[in-house]
């Protein structure tokens, strides 16, 4: 059982030891929130093109479709 307060007693090379593998443990959480950051930038770019992709065909389609109505509908007399 742990007591809170109490002194505690480690070797100076041990604390040493602790204090560079939690620099490491920071750096390498530090170099994760990046990648991932990176990710969802590439996401959100990704996203945003296939909607531009989505958009795009649909204007397309409708397009077509005039065509084919102008084509195949019988021209109305005024």
């Amino acid at each position: 059982m742990v007591r809170t307060g109490a002194p505690v007693f480690v070797k100076i090379d041990d604390y040493k030891d602790i204090l560079d593998v939690l620099d490491l443990i920071k750096g390498k959480l530090a170099e994760a929130k990046r990648t991932l950051a990176d990710l969802n930038e590439l996401k959100n770019d990704e996203d945003a093109e296939l909607e531009l992709w989505s958009s795009t065909l649909n204007e397309i389609e409708n397009k077509l479709n005039d065509i084919d109505r102008s084509l195949f509908e019988p021209e109305s007399t005024y």
